[in-house]
């Protein structure tokens, strides 16, 4: 059972630590903050990855992610083939006045299109200005930090086990292929070799 008035105790030992301590003024913006690697910043987007699904723009509490595309036809591939249709992007927009910087939208796209930059220094004087379009989104891209390094005592993720064993077993069917072609070879090559006559010539 908890001794009362043990919170306020411990709360005043915290103040009174702090008050002990000297203080540490940031000189920003002449020298800039030391950011953790995933500061929610700014969202940067890959538009190659982009398929329109909508998931993000539907998923956003606040809706602040406008998105248009349109439909375009393209031709079959091969004869006889059907043809099929596929969305192209036209606008992609987010809107940071409205943002709430919750990342949903970057948890929920299934192709890694948005990424989170810890770039920050975008206010504008005007609210219109922070309604980012998406070559403004694309620029934010470049400030994308490269992803963490894997720790080499983790389980190895089961994309990169099944790619991985999905590549040594063409590579074993592929060398078993070369090397029956080379013994087939070396097969029609002795059956094609005329035997030499060991009598010499004037025994004959």
């Amino acid at each position: 059972m908890p001794i009362p008035g043990s919170g306020l105790a411990k709360g005043l030992a915290v103040t009174l630590r702090t008050m002990t301590k000297r203080s540490h003024t940031a000189q920003y913006p002449d020298v800039q903050p030391e950011l953790p690697p995933r500061s929610r910043g700014v969202i940067g987007l890959f538009e190659e990855n982009c398929t329109v699904c909508m998931l993000c723009a539907r998923e956003c509490p606040d809706w602040c992610i406008y998105i248009d595309s349109h439909k375009e036809t393209v031709p079959a591939s091969t004869p006889g083939g059907r043809e099929r249709s596929r969305n192209v992007l036209d606008r992609f927009a987010i809107d940071f006045s409205l943002c709430m910087y919750c990342g949903i939208c970057i948890e929920v796209c299934p192709f890694d299109a948005l990424f989170w930059s810890p770039e920050f220094e975008y206010a504008e004087t005007d609210i219109h200005e922070l309604t980012h379009e998406r070559d403004k989104l694309r620029e934010w891209m470049w400030t994308v930090p490269a992803p963490p390094a894997l720790d080499p005592a983790a389980e190895e993720p089961k994309e990169i086990a099944a790619a991985r064993k999905a590549v040594e077993k063409a590579e074993a069917a592929a060398a078993a292929a070369a090397a029956a072609a080379a013994a087939e070879a070396a097969a029609q090559a002795a059956e094609t070799e005329e035997p030499t006559d060991p009598t010499p010539e004037g025994d004959a």
